[in-house]
Formats: C-alpha cells, structure tokens, sequence
C-alpha cells in the first residue's frame, strides 16, 4: 500500500507540473500569434501593402488567363 501512495503522489505531481506548463506554453503562443496578427493588421491598414498584394495577385491572374487564352487559340486547351 505504501508503494501505491508513492506512485499516487509521483503521479499528481507530474501531471500538475506538465499541465502548468502546457498551459504555459499555450499561452505563449497566444501572445505571439497575437503579436504578428497586430503586426499584419498594421501593415494592411498603414503601410500600402495591402494594395501591394491585391496588385500581385492581378498581376497573377492576368498572366494566367493570357496563357490560357493563347493556349485555347493554339489548340493545345480542353
């Protein structure tokens, strides 16, 4: 019986001390992803970058449809 309530207690203090630092480690990365949301939302809403990225993706899309079409008019689409 005296070996089961060493284990009883080895036990409960594992487990309390991983769960603190779990909860730890959660709220660490809470804060970072906080931080960098932060971040983000500064540059999209102050810095331009977001009319930056929008302009990229045109850019993107433009030049794919060009390239369909020329593949469409060269015979080589579905």
């Amino acid at each position: 019986m005296k070996g089961e309530n060493i284990m009883y207690k080895f036990f409960n203090k594992f487990s309390r001390d991983y769960l603190k630092q779990k909860g730890q480690g959660m709220v660490e990365y809470a804060l970072i992803l906080a931080f960098v949301v932060g971040i983000a939302a500064f540059l999209v809403g102050n810095g331009g970058i977001g009319e930056a990225i929008q302009t990229t993706f045109q850019n993107v899309t433009n030049t794919l449809t060009t390239a369909n079409n020329n593949a469409n008019q060269q015979g080589g689409g579905n």
